[in-house]
């Protein structure tokens, strides 16, 4: 079983039981770079069904988007969100368009799996499209970056418990080996008397100051751009949307997400992946 579902460039088949549609099969052609797929990421997939979600629940609420329409794809978005049909993420994790390819790979699953909530067959976009209802009042520029956060902030809440859990179990060995003695070194050569508990319990005070240098990180992770479209304008949008979609995703997820007070910056802007990407090192060399 097949269908056909067509796009600027023409007509393209897939197979029935993909739930992604021709855009995404474009991207997957033309961005084939690392051979990695966003499946392999599940906490990616799982932030942009947040993301649609906050999006289509904000769409409702302001009258972009019907009942019949909304809560399909809010229904979608729920079984993203539960960590289900990863596989259908099938684009590469380097893309071009800064991230279109994944945001259409969302779309299509999104619109794909609502029809089948409606009772519909795959790839019938004139009752739930993937771009004129699941990203209703969006686009790339602004879903990537907020679902890229949220993604981040999963990831980097996982990392600082393994980290503290380092941190735990090196210091229970500064307590054990207190009263151990060895000669401490400098310069590669025998220095003066230590104890081994002095050197774990100085391990763990290293690793306790890269947690709070992390969970400082995050916080600036927190500042979002959703609603701002393509470059900050809020063009197409309507009015109270970007408001909206915030503190919906912000309630769903339980994270203080704050809409940026300028939408033109916070688009272009990537200090906050800077300062993360040196403290992800820092954390490392240490």
């Amino acid at each position: 079983m097949s269908r056909i579902e067509k796009d600027f460039l023409g007509e393209r088949t897939l197979s029935d039981d993909v739930y992604y549609g021709v855009q995404t099969l474009r991207g997957k052609e033309n961005f084939n770079i690392t051979g990695l797929p966003v499946s392999l990421e599940p906490a990616m997939i799982k932030a942009f069904g947040f993301v649609k979600k906050a999006a289509a629940w904000a769409n409702l609420e302001c009258g972009a988007l019907s009942e019949e329409i909304a809560r399909p794809i809010m229904q979608a978005c729920d079984l993203l969100i539960k960590g289900k049909y990863a596989d259908q993420f099938v684009t590469d994790f380097i893309q071009g368009g800064a991230g279109t390819s994944m945001n259409m790979n969302a779309n299509e699953v999104i619109a794909n799996l609502a029809l089948e909530i409606k009772g519909m067959p795959k790839g019938e976009y004139s009752v739930i499209n993937p771009n004129d209802h699941v990203n209703c009042s969006q686009s790339t520029n602004d879903t990537y970056p907020t679902a890229f956060r949220l993604a981040l902030i999963m990831r980097l809440e996982e990392y600082a418990e393994t980290l503290k859990e380092l941190q735990e179990a090196f210091a229970e060995k500064g307590k054990e080996l207190s009263r151990v003695l060895k000669m401490g070194r400098t310069h590669l050569q025998d220095a003066v008397p230590m104890s081994m508990g002095s050197e774990f319990t100085g391990f763990s005070t290293t690793i306790g100051e890269e947690i709070t240098r992390i969970t400082e990180s995050r916080r600036l992770l927190r500042e979002i751009n959703l609603g701002a479209t393509a470059i900050g304008t809020r063009v197409n949008t309507p009015p109270g949307y970007p408001e909206l979609a915030t503190r919906y995703l912000a309630d769903m997820t339980c994270i203080d997400f704050k809409l940026a007070h300028d939408l033109v910056e916070a688009t272009s802007d990537t200090g906050a992946y800077v300062q993360l990407s040196g403290v992800l090192k820092r954390t490392a060399v240490k």
